[in-house]
């Protein structure tokens, strides 16, 4: 398997090199499509070699799946949600400036949640309690749901896409259908990607955020199984 301190920063430069550049630009979004694969099960994306992602769901059981590491922190569980919505609302709200996943099939039920922003504000306690709540197999459903989604989206871009910016509407969206909350730990993410073209939200947080993410939890598998 593709290691993520050995093959991840090398294609991730290269993507930022390339993005802009309307002569690279379908080099770039295939580059970006592998990169994404990785940090997705193949089973979402079809793809025949084992991802990071299929290495943290291996032998993941209920326990290690909800547990903090010394009773603080993030879980596997939080940092998936996080990635999860996170994605969704950049890649639905903010690029195709269409509806994200959670709006329709009835995920949150499934998931046996009702929070639908990104859990950047959570306490440590309000973290384990979410960790424990949340349907283990129904987020990794509703997750390759929404990396099936943004492939539709990368697919469908074209080169004048790339430097589109991110619009006030798109942004307002969010915050108005619950992506973000009104703690300062949660809504600065607003300005954040307000700032930002599609070729910026590509980079981070669709391929970049996700592996930082997807890093912690296999260190926090690791750690909770000792």
């Amino acid at each position: 398997m593709e290691s993520i301190t050995r093959d991840w920063n090398p294609k991730q430069a290269r993507l930022k090199e390339m993005i802009l550049k309307q002569d690279k630009f379908r080099e770039a979004m295939d580059l970006a499509l592998d990169m994404h694969s990785f940090v997705h099960t193949s089973e979402m994306s079809g793809k025949a070699a084992p991802t990071y992602e299929d290495e943290l769901w291996k032998g993941l059981d209920l326990g290690v799946f909800g547990s903090q590491y010394k009773n603080k922190g993030s879980t596997i569980a939080w940092n998936l949600w996080h990635l999860t919505r996170i994605e969704d609302l950049t890649a639905n709200i903010l690029i195709a400036e269409s509806s994200q996943v959670l709006s329709y099939g009835a995920w949150l039920d499934k998931m046996k949640v009702s929070v639908t922003d990104t859990g950047n504000a959570m306490s440590d306690s309000e973290i384990a309690e979410f960790s424990v709540q949340i349907d283990m197999l129904e987020l990794r459903n509703y997750r390759m749901a929404v990396g099936r989604k943004t492939r539709e989206i990368l697919m469908n871009l074209v080169p004048k896409d790339m430097k589109r910016k991110v619009r006030h509407e798109s942004i307002r969206r969010i915050w108005e259908e619950g992506g973000v909350t009104g703690s300062d730990q949660s809504r600065w993410l607003l300005d954040f990607w307000g700032k930002k073209t599609v070729a910026g939200i590509i980079l981070m947080p669709i391929t970049r955020h996700q592996v930082v993410h997807i890093n912690d939890s296999l260190k926090l598998k690791s750690k909770i199984r000792v």
